[in-house]
């Protein structure tokens, strides 16, 4: 089949419109703007503690807050290398996502066994994260107002057409929700997404483990784990060390400290645009009034979002990977990224020509090769890891937390028990093996964007063998 080109080729805006709009944008965190963080103070000493907890993200903060909450007497310390919330956890959309697994067909084609547990599991996960907002007074800007999945080609269509969750929506129908012309239908899954404020969650779960107890540090990165056959575990930093009887490391995407797990993921770079406040006749032209989260079915797919103050965030599409498995700052303002972004911005949405963007930047996702979280437990039961989100983890960061619980306390339950906590995913080479395989996926995922979606013998043997590389 000959390539065809997709519509955000055939009816891209004019370059002029793209340099207009970026012109006003800064290079900076717009979540991370937008709060007013406490400090923590760097570690100085010696601690003992119950728990040490690596990592001030998402991941970190549910394990020390629903660690304490399971045991309120318990000594518990959180040691973050940077402050809190500043990594993924400060620069995601904010799209929290009922799945556990990447969504249904990587949890179908891996776990056919137990995905339908999966998927329960999952929705309670939701549910419970939801109470806990709502019982502990975090003001996170939460709206459980699902996930509109859309198509602009004629391919994407027939998949919605042969999906039976939430509502379908024909031309009309999804035009009425968002008034898109490139949106050919939709389907609207309305109770398994919320939105939220991520950096706010952040921050807010940071503010109730130090209420209910924890010992926050940040500026205090950790520089290795001693540990004999048995006893405590030292967790070192440059100015103090924490003798912990138990350690939960939620590091994501830096570097592990256990040695097995650092070919478990590779950092993915992920690029995001922020509007300016949309005036009230460009709000009435683009309609959004159910205020979904939005993403496509592209397999370099883009998801844009409305936030409380009337601007719109948009995201995704390129996936950047550089060799080495490298973190670092300079990756993350890449004006070709961003000008692709601020490009598809305005095909998809054309109503809006004139609008500025305030605010870009980048993150670096913990990508695994199951696309989903793996969890893992070391040094003879007393420390427990998990990692590898693959950039869908602001809910599943919490049942993580649950499940590193679980195991640190040696109990056996339905959680423990799932051949996805129990199986490790298979790892990633080293260089350059990494870099080129990776490379060579993206090119395969762009070819079958532009050949109607189907995957070459590269992607299907990559999909036998339980390996691969998502946008």
């Amino acid at each position: 089949m000959s390539r065809h080109s997709t519509v955000f080729e055939r009816q891209a805006p004019a370059p002029g419109l793209v340099d207009d709009a970026l012109r006003p944008s800064r290079h900076g965190v717009f979540w991370l703007d937008d709060v007013s963080p406490a400090d923590h103070p760097q570690l100085v000493g010696a601690r003992d503690a119950d728990l040490t907890i690596v990592g001030g993200g998402y991941c970190g903060l549910w394990t020390a807050v629903l660690a304490q909450r399971r045991d309120p007497s318990a000594r518990i310390v959180l040691l973050e290398a940077e402050t809190i919330g500043w990594a993924a956890s400060g620069r995601n959309g904010g799209f929290a996502e009922a799945s556990l697994t990447h969504g249904e067909d990587n949890g179908r084609s891996r776990w056919p066994d137990e995905y339908d547990t999966l998927e329960q599991m999952g929705l309670d996960n939701l549910d419970a994260l939801e109470r806990d907002v709502a019982d502990l007074g975090m003001d996170v800007q939460l709206e459980r107002t699902g996930v509109l999945n859309v198509a602009y080609e004629p391919h994407q269509v027939r998949w919605l057409q042969e999906d039976d969750h939430g509502e379908w929506l024909d031309r009309e129908a999804v035009q009425a929700q968002i008034a898109s012309p490139i949106f050919a239908a939709g389907r609207w899954v309305k109770d398994d997404s919320a939105l939220v404020h991520p950096a706010r969650l952040a921050h807010e779960l940071a503010r109730v483990a130090v209420d209910l107890g924890v010992e926050i540090h940040e500026h205090s990165a950790v520089s290795g784990l001693h540990s004999g056959l048995r006893g405590a575990v030292d967790v070192r930093t440059s100015r103090g060390v924490v003798r912990s009887r138990q350690v939960a490391l939620a590091t994501n995407v830096f570097r592990p400290l256990l040695r097995r797990a650092r070919l478990a993921t590779v950092p993915v770079y992920d690029y995001v645009l922020m509007t300016e406040p949309l005036s009230a006749a460009q709000q009435a032209s683009i309609g959004w009034h159910n205020r979904q989260g939005v993403s496509d079915l592209a397999n370099q797919f883009h998801y844009s979002r409305p936030t409380a103050d009337g601007r719109i965030l948009y995201g995704g599409y390129d996936a950047v990977y550089h060799a080495g498995r490298q973190v670092r700052p300079e990756y993350e303002d890449r004006d070709a990224s961003y000008r692709t972004l601020a490009s598809h911005f305005f095909t998809t949405y054309p109503q809006l020509e004139g609008l500025g963007f305030s605010h870009r930047w980048a993150g670096a996702i913990d990508t695994s090769t199951q696309f989903c979280a793996f969890h893992g437990l070391a040094r003879r039961g007393r420390v427990a890891y998990a990692g590898g989100f693959t950039g869908l983890g602001v809910a599943a960061t919490r049942f993580a937390a649950e499940v590193m619980l679980d195991r640190l306390a040696g109990e056996s339950t339905p959680r423990t028990q799932l051949e996805m906590v129990r199986k490790k995913p298979l790892p990633f080479p080293p260089e350059p093996f990494a870099k080129i395989g990776i490379e060579a996926t993206k090119w395969s995922l762009d070819r079958a964007d532009h050949r109607e979606g189907r995957r070459n013998l590269m992607l299907r043997t990559l999909d036998r063998l339980g390996l691969g590389f998502d946008s």
